[in-house]
């Protein structure tokens, strides 16, 4: 008994530290509410969903399945190779043998290699096409969600699940799922030449499985715990920088970039938290199976020493040096792609959590949805009609009240009011950017409902007071992809709303680098320039947003003048605190607290000496003050 004893202290101390894991794993498990374990995907959802991207591919990924069975001949056949060659040392040595043994694994090696070569270029051209139709339809519906639902997600998260996300997926189909297969396969391959090899010495080798399959288990729940704590710290921080870098100008102002400071280093040191519980998790289960793989290959030289000593045997199976030599080999060829399983599935917990995320954002329904019986309009003349409209950003706290009017087609309709009282949003229920709770909006006599969005946007310019110029040229920016339309047509539409007066001023002229934001520019540059691109496309109903706030006096003049050509174009609508710019209205209505409160032309609303009056008696009078 006593020469077991070593065999028995090794069982022993495996034994204990799979009872500490076995603890810690129930304890994460009846704590994983404390921890954020708030994982609403199970893997074999997340699996059947990124596997119907690569469904078209299945051919591509049979070839690699093929190929990788040539290629893990090497791993099967290599240590009985070198069995073979010990024997032939240790018996009659014939040179020839060795050297057609040598060419045999030479020309396995080969194979093995191309097959490596081949799989690699077939996988990254497939995966990359897998995922960039997944960032494609990720991106396709980011666009179609609602302002509403856009305004409640922070940027920063869409740009992290669109770049980080897509590509820790990536990995999926470009190495990780065929690697798990060959590992797999090379496992059972390893132990199928085992058996054949020798019994006894591959059930020793067998015992220590379970343990492995326990540590493995283990891992998965600290990994994905990991992994999804990773995941939410760069999203956390990615969000906080795009939010404050576009903001910077503010904290400046405010000298407050050493608060901001400490807010990011928060985050970062949160970030560096999570990454290293990821490196301990991995750090900790790796050494563990190599633990295994050290104690099997003591195991075997203690046995197969005393059995190659003893003469012994089993079921006709005796042990000699090749015997033993090629176990050795084989052990490492066990327990080599065990731990490569535990790194990819280190990866894989990675992909599954990016792709929760992905999936999530997918899943989101959007909130402007088409009719099934939608139409597309063609063309629209322009007549539009609220009828007893209401609406809420939050429940039960109306913006809108029962608001009604009606606009003729070609006219020009101007919304004045305070702060609040529903002007913008009355624009943007027009234009469908958000879905009203009561009542009706026609156009053309048609609900808006009943009209495709992309139909009806398409006939409707908006000119918001807040324009936004995207990197790339001011050609770019005012055609936005439109094709067929001709630099002088360009020209043309800058010509009509003034904006040739600075454009030609410019060394570039339409090439003339616009950067992040227009940032280059000056705001009354940046409204023309909208006015042009708005002229381009041609819209049958016009929306001027405060376009003419924040404008210096010089440039106001222009934009005046550019109004009153564009609208004669079709119908307009204008919100405007400068009562000024919209005395020619044919119309203007008067808000107050979600409610249409008078209206009438310029002065009819000044002969009822209401609230207009007030208003516009009110600013005529700082601005007589101002001169």
């Amino acid at each position: 008994m006593r020469e077991y004893l070593p065999l028995l202290l090794g069982g022993g101390i495996i034994g204990v530290i799979s009872l500490v894991l076995i603890i810690a794993y129930a304890s994460i498990k009846d704590k994983k509410q404390s921890i954020g374990f708030d994982r609403s995907m199970k893997d074999g959802e997340i699996v059947k969903r990124l596997l119907a991207y690569a469904k078209e591919y299945t051919g591509s990924f049979v070839l690699v399945g093929f190929i990788v069975l040539f290629g893990i001949a090497y791993d099967v056949i290599s240590p009985m190779l070198i069995g073979r060659m010990t024997a032939l040392v240790n018996t009659d040595f014939v040179l020839s043998q060795l050297f057609r043994l040598v060419a045999i694994y030479a020309g396995i090696l080969i194979v093995s290699m191309v097959c490596t070569y081949a799989q690699a270029i077939i996988l990254q051209r497939t995966g990359q096409r897998i995922i960039s139709r997944m960032r494609e339809d990720l991106f396709t519906h980011i666009e179609s969600l609602s302002h509403e639902q856009m305004n409640s997600i922070p940027v920063g998260k869409l740009v992290t699940r669109v770049t980080n996300d897509t590509n820790a997926i990536s990995l999926m189909f470009t190495s990780l799922l065929v690697n798990l297969v060959k590992n797999v396969f090379i496992i059972f391959g390893v132990l199928a030449a085992m058996l054949a090899l020798n019994i006894e010495l591959t059930l020793m080798v067998l015992c220590f499985v379970p343990f492995i399959v326990l540590f493995t288990v283990i891992f998965r729940k600290f990994a994905r715990r990991a992994y999804r704590r990773v995941k939410d710290r760069t999203t956390d921080i990615n969000t906080y920088l795009s939010e404050n870098l576009s903001g910077i100008k503010i904290t400046q102002i405010f000298n407050r970039e050493d608060e901001k400071l400490r807010d990011f280093t928060a985050r970062s040191r949160a970030l560096g938290k999570a990454k290293h519980e990821q490196i301990l998790v991995f750090g900790i289960f790796r050494p563990l199976v190599y633990m295994l793989y050290i104690s099997s290959v003591l195991t075997l030289f203690y046995l197969g020493g005393k059995g190659y000593l003893d003469g012994a045997s089993f079921l006709g199976q005796s042990i000699d040096a090749a015997t033993i030599v090629s176990f050795y080999m084989y052990i490492n060829k066990f327990y080599n792609p065990i731990q490569n399983l535990a790194e990819q599935f280190n990866w894989l917990q990675s992909a599954f959590a990016s792709a929760e995320k992905v999936f999530t954002i997918m899943d989101i329904e959007p909130a402007m949805k088409d009719a099934p019986d939608a139409v597309e309009l063609e063309s629209i003349r322009g007549e539009i009609e609220f009828r007893d409209v209401w609406f809420s950003y939050v429940e039960d706290e109306w913006v809108l009240r029962g608001v009604s009017f009606h606009v003729n087609p070609g006219d020009t309709v101007a919304f004045v009011g305070a702060t609040g009282s529903g002007k913008t949003t009355i624009l943007s229920l027009l234009c469908r950017n958000y879905e009203y709770q009561k009542g009706e909006i026609l156009v053309d006599g048609i609900d808006i409902r009943k009209i495709k969005t992309s139909s009806l946007r398409r006939h409707f310019g908006q000119m918001l007071q807040d324009v936004f110029l995207f990197s790339g040229t001011i050609r770019s920016n005012i055609l936005l992809d439109k094709e067929g339309v001709t630099d002088e047509q360009v020209m043309e539409a800058c010509r009509y709303v003034n904006a040739d007066h600075f454009i030609n001023r410019l060394e570039n002229g339409l090439d003339e680098v616009v950067r992040e934001r227009g940032n280059n520019f000056s705001a009354g540059q940046r409204q023309l320039l909208s006015f042009a691109r708005t002229i381009i496309h041609k819209p049958a109903v016009m929306i001027l947003d405060e376009a003419t706030a924040n404008i210096d006096t010089e440039t106001e003049v222009l934009i005046q003048d550019s109004l009153e050509r564009m609208m004669n174009i079709g119908t307009m609508l204008i919100v405007a605190h400068r009562l000024s710019t919209i005395q020619h209205a044919d119309s203007i209505i008067v808000l107050s607290k979600g409610e249409i409160a008078e209206q009438g032309s310029h002065h009819e609303l000044l002969a009822l000496r209401g609230r207009y009056y007030a208003l516009y008696t009110l600013q005529f009078e700082k601005e007589k003050l101002a001169q």
